[in-house]
């Protein structure tokens, strides 16, 4: 967590996720608490992460939000007429003690969740909401604000101070603080209401996860990888199922064994755990959340005078409004339906003729696909893998950002800095030049019990000069399967993909050079470009010859198979474009559709039919686990972003793909980071694009990147 996160109004939509009616703290409860401690040590102070407790979180959370309220207070009683410097300069630096607890709460949170934590954040819940509410519904505060926004509307304030008042101001007015007092009370409750909500859909989405775990025998394993068998066997191991195999309910083992496991029943089997968490009709089903969500959503959009929560969360973003996200989607969908339905004639055609005597249903999918694969392209996923070594990714990581940000990465001595696990490891980044130290680098690659899944990137603390420039924290955590001991970690294409998208949040972090905290900020359609831009390093010519190399003889990935995997590029794109935009085809309908009207498990199949979702294909985040939508609100209605952003993507690639010196061109590494990187929100995102290719993106890269027809006239 971030201060500029914390100090967001929005502050539901990024911590709900984790929250949680706290008890009577005695005043001594808070002495030598370690998460209220400066973070001391080496790069400025560091967090405490191997002193941290579960016990301790309650306490210093109560602690540190008294705390920053009192920082708001000391604001408010100023009696001088309110300026940029008395006002918000003391806003911006407020909070500090709270970031830095928000920063274990977060680990706790995602990376090393326990029920006992679990419990806590049921308790903080409604604390962390009334304390949000304290401070986006504090009317002296609000009109101190106001007054700056007013005052630099007439007379401008030099940039960075003026895009830091607007933000600022626009986040109050969207929290209601232009509302009556009647209407800000019931705004509060709501907010702790949904803050409640967030908290119980996520712990029950991990539950799930945690609950159905699918054990198989030797005689079941046909089909099924070396390397996944022995980590199958691993996990099992440590479940206290020695002997068996364990294929957990998470997308990193589902995915390999329903592209590779023979046994069609497991593979329904599987895929009917994975695809029905939050759906089972039991204690952790989300369905009634989904509902009570939704409404309450929409009741506080209304007191603030909106037709729908997206009209209102889309209007600081660079969509500006659903129509304009909508338009985009319904762009694309319908070249997406038509290469699904090459696809699925194509995984037809192979299981015919392998006698299989099956229809295709959504759980072969992924094992019909792998079999096209290799017959249309001769290329073979677990072939690819074999080059695919996560050390030697993790060192591609460094090179690209060598080249494109002049960073250098390297380990920190063992011991040094704390981690909050054994599998963490931390590296230094410095500049090449000069030396001078940006930050730190946290990896926690692998899954584990207790830990969130899919992959993230976070920073335990950002750059700020207003906070004195210290080093950037930056960390990003993903979920490799953990091999057997001495044995490789080999990743899919897919997930190497992903590394690098993640690598490009954290240097998007670690490249900042901003004033002030709330320029660290993000815009949700924007965020994920520079993520997705970085993506297209991995298959670059010198990352291949350098660091795609057989794991046993070290041999670099033979150009022939290269060339399969460029050529099958727009390969299931079908599959992948279709999954993805009707998970975010659906948040969006979610939000522009009177909730009284929605029951979720009927409304997510009557919308899919009329959208004309292929059978045989099922969304990407069905809504009962829709983390990303229902467990809190950073991506409510803005799951489109990704595609939003990919435009982007693809337009900026091919600028660097036309540039003299390819996608290593300095003169394009140098705007590269100087417009879309090293501004964050001080500067608004369609200039920063414009700045950066001399125009605003267009579509067609997009469509010609996944082998869709270019629409005609553009």
């Amino acid at each position: 967590m971030k201060k500029e996160i914390i100090k967001s109004l929005g502050i539901l939509a990024l911590v709900a996720g984790f929250q949680a009616n706290a008890q009577e703290q005695k005043p001594e409860q808070n002495m030598d608490n370690i998460l209220l401690a400066e973070w001391t040590g080496p790069y400025a102070g560091v967090p405490a992460f191997d002193k941290m407790k579960v016990e301790l979180v309650k306490p210093a959370m109560l602690t540190a939000m008294d705390k920053h309220l009192a920082e708001i207070d000391k604001i408010t009683e100023n009696s001088e007429p309110a300026t940029f410097e008395n006002t918000i300069v003391p806003f911006e630096d407020s909070g500090d003690l709270l970031n830095k607890v928000f920063t274990y709460y977060g680990i706790f949170s995602s990376n090393v969740s326990s029920p006992e934590f679990r419990e806590i954040q049921r308790e903080l819940s409604p604390e962390i909401s009334e304390y949000s509410s304290k401070i986006s519904q504090n009317t002296q505060l609000f009109e101190r604000i106001k007054t700056v926004y007013e005052n630099s509307v007439e007379n401008p304030l030099p940039a960075p101070e003026q895009r830091v008042i607007e933000l600022i101001y626009e986040e109050f007015a969207m929290e209601g603080a232009n509302l009556n007092e009647e209407d800000k009370k019931r705004y509060a409750e709501i907010n702790s209401e949904l803050s409640e909500l967030y908290t119980k859909f996520s712990n029950n989405v991990l539950a799930e996860e945690e609950n159905y775990i699918v054990y198989l025998t030797e005689g079941q394993l046909s089909g099924l990888p070396e390397s996944y068998v022995k980590s199958a066997a691993s996990t099992a191991e440590a479940n206290g199922e020695a002997g068996k195999y364990a294929v957990t309910n998470t997308r990193s083992s589902m995915d390999p064994f329903l592209t590779y496991s023979d046994e069609r029943e497991l593979r329904e089997k599987v895929w009917k755990n994975y695809y029905s968490r939050g759906d089972n009709d039991d204690e952790f089903d989300n369905n009634e959340v989904i509902k009570k969500i939704l409404k309450l959503r929409d009741e506080r959009v209304e007191l603030l005078g909106y037709d729908n929560f997206a009209q209102w969360r889309l209007q600081n973003r660079m969509a500006k409004n659903p129509e304009n996200a909508m338009e985009l989607m319904e762009a694309v969908w319908p070249a997406a339906l038509a290469r699904v339905e090459e696809e699925v004639k194509d995984m037809q055609a192979v299981a015919d003729r392998e006698g299989a005597n099956i229809t295709i249903k959504p759980w072969d999918y992924r094992y019909y696909a792998e079999k096209v694969r290799k017959e249309k392209y001769d290329l073979d996923s677990e072939e690819v893998k074999q080059y695919l070594e996560l050390g030697n990714l993790t060192d591609a990581l460094f090179y690209t950002a060598g080249e494109l940000f002049n960073f250098e990465f390297k380990p920190v001595e063992e011991g040094s800095v704390p981690v909050f696990h054994e599998d963490v490891k931390v590296w230094e980044v410095t500049d090449e030049d000069s030396g001078e130290l940006i930050g730190l680098w946290y990896l926690d690659p692998f899954a584990r019990q207790g830990k969130r899944s899919g992959a993230w990137a976070t920073t335990y603390r950002s750059y700020s000069e207003l906070e004195g420039a210290k080093p950037v924290l930056s960390s990003n955590n993903s979920n490799f399967i953990k091999p057997a001991p001495g044995e490789p970690v080999l990743v899919s294409w897919d997930d190497a993909t992903t590394f690098f998208h993640e690598f490009g949040h954290a240097l998007h972090f670690l490249a900042a050079d901003i004033k002030y905290p709330t320029l660290n900020s993000g815009v949700r359609d924007y965020t994920e470009f520079q993520s997705q831009l970085l993506e297209r390093w991995l298959s670059t010519d010198e990352v291949i010859n350098r660091y795609l190399k057989h794991h046993e003889t070290g041999e670099v990935i033979p150009n022939e198979l290269v060339a399969k995997i460029k050529k099958a590029s727009t390969f299931n794109q079908g599959f992948a474009t279709t999954e993805f935009l009707a998970s975010a085809l659906m948040d969006m309908k979610y939000h522009t559709t009177d909730p009284d009207k929605i029951e979720p498990r009927e409304f997510e199949k009557e919308t899919l039919d009329e959208l004309g979702m292929p059978e045989e294909i099922v969304m990407r985040h069905r809504s009962p686990h829709f983390g990303h939508v229902f467990s809190g609100e950073g991506y409510a209605t803005g799951y489109y972003g990704y595609l939003w952003a990919d435009v982007l993507t693809s337009d900026a690639a091919e600028a660097f793909a036309e540039s003299p010196g390819g996608f290593y061109d300095e003169n394009m590494a140098e705007k590269l980071v100087k417009y879309l990187f090293a501004p964050r929100n001080a500067m608004d995102p369609a200039e920063a694009y414009r700045k950066f290719r001399g125009r605003d993106a267009e579509i067609d890269a997009l469509m010609r990147d996944r082998g869709f027809p270019v629409p005609e006239g553009e």
